[in-house]
């Protein structure tokens, strides 16, 4: 008759055991790992290795193999091995034509590459090509937009601006003043289906045109107030009649610096004479391309998220009423906008987005 008792395997470190008990308790361990465990525990405890496999419904075999694994590599020999896997078939070489193609040249019938073209110019899976790509951040069908001031006053007009957002001087109002022209008056082709439970706002693709009228506002910087006036037309007549609203608004004995850009209709001799006969009005002309220095634009993208976007107008009237009251609704409790660039910071960040590209 076999003799079915095996060595004992010596005794279990302190550590080896708590690994072990551990590995049994756990509920995220693997159902084979914790079997292998438990074996190892019923071994030591001086069972033979048909006992073992009878108390654990296996084979003495399996017994046998992760017993004599633990003699020789603890713990550790109950682990899976790294299996080899399926050899490489795409190589160096086919990794380096993929990213030099994509990053050198252009397709033939194209703007762009798709894995799809890629693919078949190179002999290679969509996947792989897909793969390549994605291990070397690499997204042709991206891309970004980017505009760089080349005013030769740039660092001038941005010190200057920015002074006035962070230190505003006494006795006076710093306004950003603009025009949001060319506002379209659109009505839908059909009406507009409201809102349901488990459906959005349907509305139809196409509309028609009611005319247009242009917004021009000035932004108070420390209170975040607006003034607005519409005008059917864009001149420097309509500007220089926005500028005696401001003019009026304004309390008595106040400097005013007003932020402007460098569009035409602000710096025709009607204008300038304006401001002449008014040396308490200052003018601060921002760089060209340049906007987002003018906090004004930002309340301009407020006004067209919140209210003409998705606005339904069946005539200019109708598109210059709602502008209106949109005015008076932010203006009962408006809220400037928090400058937190130093001249310094968006000078340095300018400087490091030129040296990247």
């Amino acid at each position: 008759m076999a003799n079915h008792h095996t060595r004992q395997i010596p005794e279990p470190s302190d550590e080896q055991l708590q690994e072990l008990q551990r590995w049994v308790r756990r509920t995220t361990t693997s159902q084979a790992l914790a079997l292998r465990a438990r074996i190892i525990l019923e071994t030591t405890a001086g069972k033979s290795d048909m006992e073992v496999a009878d108390e654990l419904g296996t084979t003495r075999a399996t017994v046998g193999k992760w017993r004599r694994r633990f003699l020789g590599d603890g713990c550790d020999g109950l682990l899976d091995e790294p299996r080899p896997g399926a050899p490489r078939t795409v190589g160096d070489e086919d990794v380096e034509r993929v990213v030099v193609k994509t990053l050198e040249s252009l397709p033939r019938d194209a703007t762009h590459w798709s894995t799809r073209s890629m693919a078949k110019e190179c002999g290679l899976s969509a996947a792989t090509v897909s793969r390549i790509w994605r291990a070397f951040c690499l997204k042709p069908h991206r891309y970004e937009t980017f505009k760089l001031s080349r005013d030769p006053l740039f660092i001038e007009k941005v010190r200057d601006i920015v002074g006035l957002y962070l230190h505003p001087p006494e006795r006076a109002v710093v306004l950003c003043v603009d025009e949001k022209s060319q506002i379209q008056a659109l009505d839908r082709m059909q009406p507009v289906l409201p809102m349901r439970p488990g459906l959005p706002e349907r509305r139809t693709h196409d509309y028609r045109r009611h005319g247009t009228t242009s917004l021009f506002a000035a932004l108070n910087v420390a209170t975040g107030e607006v003034v607005g006036k519409c005008y059917r037309r864009h001149r420097a007549v309509e500007f220089r009649k926005f500028l005696n609203i401001i003019a009026k608004v304004v309390p008595e004995g106040l400097d005013v610096h007003l932020v402007l850009d460098n569009y035409g209709t602000h710096k025709t001799a009607m204008v300038h004479d304006w401001l002449a006969r008014r040396p308490h009005f200052h003018v601060h002309f921002t760089p060209t391309s340049a906007s987002w220095l003018n906090q004004v634009e930002r309340w301009f993208a407020s006004l067209t998220e919140k209210q003409i976007r998705r606005g339904s107008h069946r005539s200019t009237g109708a598109l210059e009423k709602a502008i209106k009251d949109y005015l008076a609704v932010y203006n009962e409790e408006p809220q400037p906008f928090i400058w937190a660039k130093s001249a310094d910071q968006i000078l340095e960040s300018v400087k490091r987005y030129c040296e990247r590209i």
